[in-house]
């Protein structure tokens, strides 16, 4: 099958998927979509699944699987034709870790935390308005969730969000808030203004943010920030304990200042 020509060049395709930036490649872009479509939580794809998904034409999808399935970066099931990520993905999950210097500067504290607490202690990134979980180590304890390295959450109702974003300038802050699609995960959900604003102000008060049960259903986080030499928030430290075993003002009070410890030793500013 041919694709039609739509009398438009390729330079117009790549300026228009980069809003105007003439140096950005659109069929680059267009194969990033398509391992992109992956995050969503769904483990393979049909080619008319990825058309669906990505918003591109058959023959287009076609095309980039294709190419990415030669580059090793996609397998396809030779009886059921859908396609998946490969592990060849996993190597670049690994160069990242392995190169990047935040995460290799607060290993060793995440460690110590963690053996110190036998808890659940994360390393996340502001990315958007979302974070992005970088390292964990577990616990014993560890609730049962789908929290794993590459997990992206809201950022304003998470502990290790409203941390960094405790961090920011206010009116930075702010922007990041009002853009984001505020929801209730649970009933304990935090995602009116007014009231995350009063969280942030309790984050700075104190140095670390909370958030309990706003996802994950018994589960409560204490997070604080790791700042930059000119004071920017560039992640978070967060360990996340059980209701079963802690009420809210029990993790705060033994957790909390640990978290902050271990941020301000990570953090370059101090």
């Amino acid at each position: 099958m041919v694709e039609k020509s739509t009398g438009r060049s390729n330079a117009d395709d790549e300026i228009e998927n980069g809003h105007n930036d003439v140096l950005m490649v659109g069929s680059v872009e267009k194969a990033f979509r398509i391992l992109s479509a992956f995050t969503n939580g769904k483990t393979s794809f049909s080619l008319t699944e990825f058309t669906t998904a990505v918003g591109m034409n058959k023959s287009a999808v076609q095309r980039f699987t294709h190419t990415l399935e030669r580059l090793g970066y996609l397998v396809k099931d030779p009886a059921t034709k859908r396609y998946q990520l490969s592990v060849r993905m996993l190597e670049l999950a690994a160069a990242y870790v392995s190169s990047n210097t935040l995460i290799n500067r607060v290993m060793p504290y995440l460690m110590h935390l963690n053996k110190t607490t036998d808890e659940t202690v994360s390393l996340s990134v502001l990315d958007g308005d979302s974070i992005v979980f970088v390292s964990r180590f577990l616990s014993r304890n560890v609730l049962h969730t789908d929290v794993v390295n590459g997990k992206r959450l809201p950022a304003y109702c998470t502990a290790p969000g409203r941390a960094m974003l405790s961090a920011l300038p206010r009116s930075q802050a702010m922007a990041i808030l009002e853009g984001s699609e505020r929801r209730q995960f649970t009933p304990a959900t935090i995602f009116e203004i007014g009231a995350l604003i009063d969280e942030l102000d309790a984050a700075v008060s104190r140095g670390f943010a909370t958030a309990a049960s706003e996802i994950y259903l018994g589960d409560i986080s204490i997070a604080s920030p790791i700042l930059d030499h000119e004071g920017h928030p560039i992640g978070a430290i967060n360990i996340a304990v059980p209701e079963a075993r802690y009420s809210r003002d029990q993790a705060v009070a033994k957790f909390g200042p640990l978290v902050a410890a271990a941020a301000r030793s990570s953090s370059l500013n101090g």
